[in-house]
């Protein structure tokens, strides 16, 4: 096997690794931020944990994090809860630094 190669496995290889790592964070952060969005809508408990589960699950709808997004601030319009998108969109960032930091 030449080096050109192995070189261009090893960058397959770290990409794929990227790749899972962003995943995991996405995911993670998405978990915090369903156990916010719960603890806004008054869940306990169990629907407390079934609701961040359908947070994360959310994600999967399209790319990108406008999915998450707008199923938390629908969530919350259902509820009569009124948090500006500010507020859910920073919440968002603070929450990807934390889960980052989760996986350092």
């Amino acid at each position: 096997m030449s080096s050109f190669d192995e070189r261009e496995k090893s960058f397959e290889k770290k990409f794929i690794r990227d790749a899972e790592l962003q995943f995991k964070v996405n995911a993670k952060r998405n978990k915090y931020l369903g156990e916010w969005a719960a603890d806004k809508l008054g869940k306990m408990d169990r629907d407390r944990t079934a609701y961040a589960q359908e947070v994360i699950k959310s994600d999967f709808a399209e790319p990108g994090d406008e999915d998450v997004f707008r199923k938390i601030q629908s969530d919350f319009k259902k509820a009569s809860i009124t948090i500006p998108d500010s507020e859910i969109r920073e919440q968002m960032s603070f929450l990807l630094e934390r889960a980052k930091k989760d996986f350092l």
